[in-house]
């Protein structure tokens, strides 16, 4: 009715997955409510998909393990991330307000975001110094992540900057939007 796709199923059986597109699908997220069920889906998602980027919820901290050998990409425990939360909140404050802010909804208009570095863009092969990103955008570059996955962080101004790398960049959101537009191949940015 407010013009959300839904498949109503069971995301637990094979069939539920393909008729949601799986097959097709960048992405799932494991967020039922019992661990059991999202290591099930996980293990059943990783066996029709073998490529698929799966991101798992983990009620219990003995079950990310499992989510992981099921075939979870990524393995999100709730709990874990706010007891860290409450223990920065307590002995680094700053740290946390700061994170808040870049990563959250209000005041600063910050973001903290990854931008995929398109072969034949304007900064594909150029150092971060000769890119201009922190000059014309006003951004941080806080890593760069190669595309076999290897991540640099807090690169120097010689590193180079390649077709197929992510670049993780905290900035207002105008410069990481100018950021992701001169990230695109020569020709393409803004269609």
């Amino acid at each position: 009715a407010e013009g959300w796709v839904v498949l109503l199923g069971d995301a637990t059986r094979e069939d539920v997955l393909e008729r949601a597109g799986i097959d097709r699908a960048r992405g799932l997220v494991c967020a039922l409510p019992t661990d059991s069920d999202n290591v099930y889906t996980a293990l059943t998602a990783r066996d029709l998909a073998p490529d698929l980027m799966i991101v798992a919820r983990a009620n219990e901290e003995s079950t990310m393990p499992k989510l992981r050998k099921a075939g979870a990409n990524k393995v999100i425990s709730p709990l874990r991330t706010g007891a860290q939360q409450i223990v920065q909140a307590l002995t680094q404050p700053s740290v946390l307000q700061f994170l808040e802010l870049a990563t959250g909804d209000d005041a600063l208009d910050l973001g903290l975001e990854e931008v995929a570095v398109q072969s034949g863009s304007t900064i594909d092969g150029t150092s971060l110094r000769d890119s201009g990103i922190r000059s014309r955008f006003d951004v941080i570059i806080v890593a760069i992540v190669r595309p076999g996955g290897d991540m640099l962080f807090n690169p120097t101004a010689e590193t180079r900057v390649s077709g197929g790398d992510k670049i993780v960049a905290v900035g207002r959101r105008a410069g990481l939007d100018g950021l992701a537009e001169l990230s695109l191949p020569e020709g393409t940015a803004g269609k």
